[in-house]
């Protein structure tokens, strides 16, 4: 993300601030955290294969994607193929512990993501060299952070300059929400071409976030090889997140826009839902092709709409609905048409930027994978996302599916500069 070179103190760089060491933040070891939130059973997911990139040269060890911008990077960036999406809760003890852990987040990203040689965190056991050696390739690394609605409790006096639409999570009809699964104060994506990239990322910011900030649950997830082409499947075999808004609508769509409702600080950030969804594969595996395709409203094994059947019909073709208000070609409750019925009722609450992964994780006690997708989407407006899953609540998917978790958080608004932080608009 930049060629930013670590400074010594929290101004800009990429050494843990004098405060963190001043403050004794490094309270217990990185392996700590990791096997407490595994003994809560709050990891979930992840292969050990690392896979090959999605889209164009994404994934390749040598790209470096900008840190300092506007925007953070991994919201609009090319999916890569792997990602980590961990939920903390903040556990600095005041507002000024809580600005070194958003200085420190900065200085981390900012030297993983160019990438070149780490450096050692205070008190931490191990040498800084993690899993990639003294050098460490960009690899495409994005690190995105977001807030979630707890941040904003009494604890650091942030109360009114909340998020206007930001919330927990609450259970929608089918939901069966696991509140260890569920919400958290901040919310950190890491995403790369390979695995032991975002690996090493977690650990390193772990490293040199101890006693800031405690894991409370992890998502690991990749993105398949598209194939044959175009847009890659998710674990039902169906081409997701086709639909995607053009980029000459990022602004009314995606970005918090200044002069709004929303808090001044928050222009140029979005805000982000993640929801962990099981997979009921060995009931889905018994459905005939025909009606699977019914049941989401695409062919299979192109993506197209379900008025093209031809072998060669295109994923990008518009589904029509205009000539079909019976839901004879399309059914009315299948999930495209739930999520965008394109009507002008529902204009507004139908577009939407997808981003999300797919996860494997543990047998569970009949022996059966427990698979899924972490569903990721970002938009202007909260209110846009309960909207439209509101209406899916009805989508004949229902009985193949169980959201299990995941939260709402606000993605900060773009590093600007080597004097800029995290969330210092939010802080200052």
């Amino acid at each position: 993300m930049t060629d930013e070179t670590p400074l010594e103190d929290g101004g800009s760089g990429g050494e843990c601030p004098a405060g963190f060491a001043r403050r004794a933040f490094l309270r217990g070891s990185v392996a700590a955290g990791v096997v407490g939130a595994a003994a809560a059973g709050n990891l979930i997911g992840g292969s050990d294969v690392a896979l090959a990139a999605t889209t164009g040269n994404v994934g390749q060890g040598a790209i470096v994607i900008p840190f300092h911008g506007e925007h953070q990077a991994g919201i609009l960036t090319p999916p890569q193929t792997t990602g980590i999406f961990t939920s903390f809760d903040v556990t600095a003890a005041n507002r000024t512990e809580l600005t070194d852990l958003f200085r420190t987040l900065t200085a981390r990203a900012r030297m993983l993501t160019a990438g070149g040689a780490p450096s050692k965190a205070p008190g931490a056991p191990y040498s800084g060299d993690l899993i990639l050696g003294p050098t460490a390739q960009p690899d495409s690394l994005t690190i995105t952070v977001g807030v979630g609605a707890t941040l904003f409790d009494s604890r650091y006096g942030l109360g009114p300059r909340k998020p206007v639409q930001l919330e927990t999570m609450k259970p929608f009809r089918h939901d069966d929400l696991n509140p260890a699964l569920s919400d958290g104060d901040l919310l950190i994506q890491v995403c790369a071409g390979h695995r032991d990239t975002t690996v090493n990322a977690l650990l390193d910011i772990l490293a040199h976030t101890n006693g800031a900030m405690k894991a409370r649950w992890r998502l690991e997830g990749q993105r398949n090889q598209p194939r044959p082409s175009g847009t890659p499947r998710d674990w039902f075999g169906f081409k997701d997140g086709i639909a995607q808004p053009a980029a000459n609508q990022y602004n009314q769509l995606v970005w918090v826009q200044p002069h709004t409702a929303e808090p001044a600080w928050a222009a140029g950030g979005t805000y982000q839902v993640l929801r962990i969804v099981h997979f009921n594969l060995e009931a889905w595996e018994k459905v005939p092709v025909a009606q699977q395709e019914r049941i989401f409203g695409r062919r299979k094994a192109t993506g197209a709409p379900l008025y093209a059947s031809g072998p060669n019909a295109s994923e990008n073709f518009d589904p029509i609905y205009t000539n079909d208000p019976q839901g004879l070609i399309t059914p009315l409750n299948s999930h495209i048409r739930l999520a965008n019925p394109q009507t002008p009722q529902t204009l507004s609450t139908s577009a939407i930027l997808r981003r999300s992964y797919d996860y494997e994780g543990n047998l569970d006690v009949n022996g059966v994978l427990d698979m899924g997708h972490g569903f990721i989407c970002f938009q202007r407006e909260l209110n846009t996302y309960v909207t439209m899953q509101t209406r899916l609540e009805g989508e004949a998917l229902v009985p193949f599916i169980s959201p299990k978790g995941g939260g709402y958080f606000f993605a900060l608004p773009g590093v600007r500069n080597d004097q800029d932080y995290y969330a210092r608009g939010l802080l200052a």
